[in-house]
């Protein structure tokens, strides 16, 4: 993914922890009530550590916010008045000085981990500040406020709030106001050493209103949020919570048209019984669908199915995407200003078609009229020739954060056997494009060869759900492709090449691809409403024209 010496490129921040569990993931936006007895105000200043272009400097970064002094499960908790000063030593002013910087902008990201009864989420406070002057010299004090994502537990007992790893990117304006040499600088900054594992912030008891008196039957397993959920802000690392709003029209999972019950639809097996459907409270069966299992999974698997179609512009109909299993690697999430002052989160990810042990989608069949009359049936594939690469590009703005995720994949479309009005013609075993399907390229210096290439919109509107394509709750992803000629079909010195090439082959075909919830399979307990007991992704998408 990663020659002439490329430009230089923006300074990154790198995100501390676990990468997206998945994207990374988004966790739900789950509405409730503010209602706190009272107000717990918090003032602390914490030691920290920060990467500075003359080398690491001890940093003292204030954080002022206020909780509700207590709540009960199910109510949000929402930080109110979040402030994140951060005093820049005198040698930090130096560097800035010796950009010939006169006002300098900040703009911070504080993770923060939310702890409750041993589970784990971690929310970021976004901060901006305007700008300040630059001093000659001596310490330099800059504060940024913004929003912090609310929480949402239905568990009771303490949430523990702990500060982590801060992002500081600082825009340095020279007095004229034209931008320095670099444009921004990046900081790096982790709890300093007596506090390693980050410095808490607040406890807030979380309490039930159920009666407490007398002893009650145990309490039934619950399938839903069991860990403090982050309910609005980015998609950022999370231990053990990577929910998303169940699907429907205009909500991102792809799955738009599902009847409201999807159990009725089933025959006996397939998550419903001759008696009637599911128990409440337990998970759905998913629908049939080809094995997707990751099987040596790492903190940073996930895995998802996808399904759509194609067009064939030549024959003026649609091929459909089978159902296939995708296999996923996240990258580590980064932070990058760009000359703009811009604040970007890029997560890149790799991605592997899976099905029986090969790179590919399922057989499929289809069937169109060549040369328009005359009736032709193919048992095709795609196979994976090469490196699928996911980029996923957050753009943080309020109040939506706005994500462009590039699905770049080299894959050969295979002819099986093929059948023209009935007559079965002997493809041969190699039987396929001659080159991989291609698509326009928006970055060829960066991603050059052949290979298709879909884009997949999504929209973080804050404090409400996620809208489009997103890695980890799915969506649609389209794109333009252009099939090439065919090589090695017919046998006995019959070629078959030119029937296919002239009937299929050619540019402008329109591809619009569905791509199911994920399954987060690495992370310690997977979220049973989004993946089957053996970890597989419970989500199977329907294909949209």
């Amino acid at each position: 993914m990663r020659g002439t010496r490329p430009t230089p490129r923006p300074s990154r921040v790198r995100a501390r922890g676990a990468a997206i569990a998945a994207f990374v993931a988004l966790a739900p936006l789950l509405p409730a009530a503010a209602a706190a007895a009272g107000t717990l105000k918090v003032d602390t200043a914490l030691p920290y550590v920060c990467t500075l272009p003359s080398g690491q400097q001890p940093v003292t970064v204030r954080i002022t916010a206020a909780f509700p002094e207590r709540a009960t499960a199910g109510e949000e908790i929402r930080p109110t008045d979040v402030t994140t000063t951060v005093e820049l030593p005198a040698a930090a002013v130096a560097d800035l000085t010796a950009l010939k910087a006169a006002t300098v902008r900040a703009e911070t990201r504080l993770a923060v981990d939310a702890a409750q009864g041993g589970r784990h989420t971690e929310a970021a406070w976004s901060g901006t500040a305007q700008p300040v002057g630059v001093p000659a010299e001596g310490p330099l004090a800059l504060t940024t406020t913004g929003d912090a994502p609310s929480l949402t537990t239905d568990t009771a007992g303490d949430l523990v709030l702990t500060a982590g790893a801060l992002a500081v990117a600082l825009a340095p304006s020279t007095a004229d106001g034209a931008a320095t040499a670099p444009a921004s600088l990046s900081l790096t900054c982790v709890p300093g050493p007596d506090a390693e594992g980050g410095t808490p912030l607040a406890t807030i008891p979380v309490g039930t209103d159920a009666p407490t008196t007398e002893p009650g039957p145990p309490p039934t397993p619950s399938t839903g949020p069991s860990s403090p959920v982050p309910s609005s802000g980015l998609p950022l690392p999370s231990l053990s919570s990577d929910r998303t709003p169940t699907a429907g029209p205009g909500t991102a999972s792809g799955t738009s048209g599902a009847p409201t019950d999807p159990r009725a639809d089933r025959p006996e097996g397939e998550g419903r019984t001759a008696d009637g459907p599911d128990a409440p409270g337990t998970p759905e069966t998913r629908p049939a669908a080809p094995p997707c299992l990751t099987e040596k999974p790492t903190p940073m698997s996930m895995s998802a199915y996808i399904t759509g179609y194609s067009n064939v512009r030549k024959l003026n109909g649609a091929n459909i995407i089978p159902v296939s299993c995708v296999l996923v690697e996240q990258g580590q999430p980064e932070f990058v200003m760009k000359p703009d002052g811009s604040i970007h989160l890029l997560t890149p990810s790799q991605g592997t078609l899976s099905y029986q042990g090969r790179k590919q989608t399922p057989p499929f069949k289809a069937t169109f009229l060549t040369f328009g009359f005359a009736p032709t049936t193919a048992t095709l594939v795609l196979e994976q020739t090469g490196p699928m690469t996911i980029d996923s590009d957050v753009l943080i703005v309020f109040p939506d954060n706005l994500s462009d995720t590039y699905v770049r994949v080299p894959l050969v479309l295979r002819v099986l056997d093929l059948k023209v009005n009935g007559t079965p013609l002997d493809v041969g075993p190699s039987c396929r494009t001659e080159k991989p399907l291609t698509s326009p390229e928006p970055d060829p210096a960066k991603y050059p060869g052949d290979h298709l290439v879909l884009l997949g919109k999504g929209k973080l509107v804050n404090g409400t759900d996620a809208v489009g394509y997103l890695l980890s709750s799915g969506g649609p992803l389209t794109g333009e492709v252009t099939i090439p000629a065919f090589k090695g079909c017919g046998t006995k010195g019959e070629s078959l090449d030119r029937l296919l090439t002239a009937s299929i082959s050619g540019p402008g075909n329109h591809v619009k691809q569905i791509q199911g919830q994920a399954c987060n399979v690495g992370v310690e307990e997977p979220t049973m409403d989004n993946c089957t007991e053996d970890l597989q992704p419970r989500k199977v998408p329907k294909p949209e024209r």
